[in-house]
C-alpha cells in the first residue's frame, strides 16, 4: 500500500542523501586500486583522461582535436521534493562535464525505484525534474535504465564534447596560481538538517540545481586548465585530490571561503553527516589544520551535492580562497 505522495518525505527512504552517501575516498581508490594498470591490447581510441588521478569524467580523443567527455552521477534523495530531486540530481550530473571544461550533449537516465512502496507519479516527477535541467544546459536525453531498488536513486550517464587544447584536469594546477570557488559550501549540513527536522534552505536547493555551465566557460575563457568540483569528498577532499595529483600544495584561507546562510549553526547544531566526518578523517593525515577549529575543519570537508567548481586560476565573480604553492611537508595546509 502507498502513501498519498502529499505526505511522502523521499529522505526518509534513503540511509544517506545525495553526495554523501558515496563510498568513501580512501575505500573507494582501495577498491580501484590497480585498474589503471593498462588497457585493451588494441584500443578502439586514445584514452586522454581515464582512472589515473581520479578525475572527474573519462576523456577519449576523437577527430578534429575534440574529445569526447563520459561521465556518471546518481544518488539518494538529498530533498524530499521528487522534482526538485531530479533537477538536482541532473545538475550534479551535467557538472563533471562542465568540471573539464566541456558541453554535455546527449544524458541518460538511471532510476532505482522502490515501486512498491512510492508511487510512480513521484518517480515521473523525478525524471521530469531532470529533463528540465538537461533542457536548460541543451543537452539531449535519450532514454535511460531503471530498476525496482529498496531505496530510490536518481542521476545520468552524460556524453559531452571539448576541445581538447582547452581540457580542464585536476592534476594540472601549477605553483603560483590562485584558487578559486564558484559556489558557497554548506550544502552538507543544510541537508543533514532538513533531512532530520524537514526545514528547508532555498538558498542551498538555488545553489544545487544552478548549472556549473557560466562557471565552466568562463573558467576556460580565463584559459584555466586545472580545476574538479566539490561534491561528496568535501572542498578539503577534492582539493587533496587535485593537489596531490599535481605534484603542489594547496593553501587555503578559511577566511575568504563562502558559505551559505545557516550552515554554521547547522554544524553547531550537530547536522553532521557521516560522509563529511569520513572526508576530513581521509584528508587529516595530510592537511595541516593547526590554525582552525574543528568546527572549521568540518565546515571545509563538509560533503556537498552539486557544488561549485574548484579552479586554479580566477574567474569573475568567484572569490579566491587560497593559492596554489610548491610542494611542502604537506598536500593541504589550511590558514
Amino acid at each position: 500500500m502507498t502513501t498519498a505522495p502529499a505526505t511522502i518525505r523521499l529522505t526518509q527512504y534513503a540511509h544517506g542523501g545525495g553526495c554523501a552517501c558515496k563510498i568513501p575516498p580512501g575505500e573507494l581508490e582501495a577498491v580501484v586500486a590497480g585498474l589503471t594498470a593498462g588497457g585493451p591490447s588494441s584500443p578502439n581510441a586514445e584514452l586522454v583522461v581515464g582512472l589515473d588521478d581520479g578525475d572527474d569524467a573519462a576523456v577519449v580523443r576523437i577527430a578534429g582535436g575534440q574529445g569526447l567527455v563520459l561521465t556518471t552521477d546518481f544518488f539518494t534523495p538529498v530533498v524530499d521534493d521528487a522534482y526538485t530531486f531530479g533537477r538536482i540530481a541532473a545538475a550534479n550530473a551535467l557538472s563533471d562535464v562542465y568540471a573539464m571544461g566541456g558541453t554535455p550533449v546527449v544524458a541518460v537516465n538511471l532510476l532505482g525505484w522502490p515501486r512498491e512502496v512510492l508511487p510512480a507519479e513521484l518517480a515521473a516527477e523525478v525524471l521530469r525534474g531532470g529533463l528540465e535541467v538537461a533542457q536548460e544546459a541543451g543537452c539531449h536525453v535519450g532514454g535511460g535504465h531503471s530498476i525496482d531498488d529498496p531505496e530510490p536513486k536518481y542521476g545520468m550517464a552524460v556524453t559531452g564534447l571539448v576541445d581538447l587544447d582547452r581540457l580542464v584536469r585536476n592534476d594540472a594546477a601549477v605553483a603560483g596560481t590562485p584558487l578559486s570557488l564558484t559556489k558557497p559550501l554548506g550544502v552538507g549540513v543544510l541537508n543533514s538538517r532538513m533531512k532530520a527536522t524537514g526545514e528547508v534552505s532555498e538558498e542551498a536547493v538555488a545553489s544545487m540545481t544552478a548549472l556549473n555551465r557560466d562557471a565552466g566557460r568562463a573558467a576556460v575563457d580565463a584559459g584555466i586548465r586545472a580545476g574538479t568540483d566539490v561534491t561528496g569528498f568535501g572542498l578539503l577532499g577534492h582539493l587533496y585530490k587535485m593537489a596531490r595529483a599535481s605534484g603542489v600544495t594547496a593553501v587555503v584561507d578559511a577566511a575568504a571561503v563562502p558559505y551559505l546562510t545557516g550552515a554554521r549553526q547547522a554544524l553547531a547544531d550537530g547536522f553532521v553527516s557521516g560522509g563529511t566526518r569520513r572526508n576530513l578523517d581521509w584528508v587529516r593525515p595530510h592537511t595541516d589544520l593547526s590554525a582552525v577549529s574543528d568546527d572549521e575543519a568540518l565546515l571545509l570537508a563538509d560533503a556537498q551535492t552539486s557544488g561549485g567548481l574548484l579552479l586554479g586560476g580566477e574567474v569573475p565573480g568567484a572569490p579566491v580562497i587560497g593559492e596554489f604553492v610548491p610542494r611542502g611537508e604537506h598536500v593541504v595546509v589550511v590558514r
